[in-house]
């Protein structure tokens, strides 16, 4: 197969300059035929279509007949410097088309690729403006800011901000006004993924682990606490101490070699009523 091209290759050579510059010319238009029909889709007369798509799902968004441009979604991951300097992968994706009126311009000006030649370069550069105004923390913990679109799941929170659309506001502002420099059009702008590097991520993860150990001490804490103020305010707490008190005067008393003379008021205890004491030392009551 490989020596049949190689001979076609050779005659096409020895062929007049007219003829190469012919194929060449078929060649490039088969490719923009063939570029232009998947770029496109069309609803029929009297129908309605919606778009499915394997990230997102069924979207909102609903088309009348006739010719419709296909949004090719577009992912780059940038690393990135912060405000504090720490050095952060964030992935970006866009779904971009161009503008109708403009092709013939666009054509001439950047070609079929034209998504290639400027969605990545204003993607790095947007990011890097944007980025740069936010702490790591900030980052970490304002996830949801940063992406309205696409709701992500967060990797790392240790801390809980108020929620706001700033930084998300500021990525898709600028890289729409960039991207009506090349009359393209984007429909939607989202981060995909965010990740910091190992010691800063380590950090924070040791960080929220001291957090949680002291709220756990903490909880031992009033615990402990409350059982104590339990135990005081039981009245059989309290019958017991008398108990104890008054047996520690006792043996006092048993081991004086003087004798000593006192009433039920010292031994904090009523001696007349012996019920109570039998009954919570454990001894048969006397009564019958």
């Amino acid at each position: 197969m490989a020596d049949k091209f190689s001979e076609f290759a050779g005659r096409l050579g020895k062929a007049p300059k007219g003829v190469g510059t012919g194929v060449k010319l078929l060649v490039a238009a088969a490719a923009a035929v063939y570029g232009i029909k998947e770029s496109i889709y069309t609803v029929d007369g009297g129908h309605r279509a919606i778009i499915f798509s394997r990230i997102g799902g069924v979207q909102d968004n609903v088309y009348t007949e006739g010719l419709h441009f296909r949004s090719k979604p577009r992912k780059i991951i940038s690393p990135t410097g912060s405000k504090d300097l720490q050095m952060v992968n964030i992935g970006l994706r866009v779904l971009a088309r161009p503008q109708a009126s403009m092709l013939p311009d666009m054509f001439r000006k950047l070609g079929l690729d034209f998504d290639e030649r400027v969605l990545p370069s204003i993607m790095n550069e947007v990011l890097k403006s944007v980025v740069a105004q936010f702490n790591a923390s900030q980052l970490i913990t304002m996830r949801q800011e940063v992406n309205t679109y696409n709701l992500y799941i967060m990797l790392i929170i240790y801390e809980c901000l108020i929620c706001n659309l700033k930084s998300v506001l500021l990525i898709r502002r600028q890289l729409t006004d960039r991207a009506k420099d090349f009359y393209i059009i984007l429909d939607d702008v989202s981060i995909t993924d965010l990740s910091f590097g190992r010691e800063y991520t380590a950090a924070i993860e040791a960080k929220q682990v001291a957090q949680q150990e002291a709220q756990r001490a903490q909880f031992v804490v009033e615990k402990a606490i409350q059982e104590r103020q339990q135990k005081i305010s039981n009245p059989g707490y309290l019958k017991l101490r008398r108990i104890r008190a008054a047996q520690a005067v006792s043996n006092t008393m048993a081991n004086s070699q003087n004798m000593v003379f006192l009433d039920g008021g010292a031994l904090m205890l009523n001696v007349r009523d012996t019920d109570d004491i039998e009954e919570d030392l454990g001894l048969p009551s006397r009564k019958k």
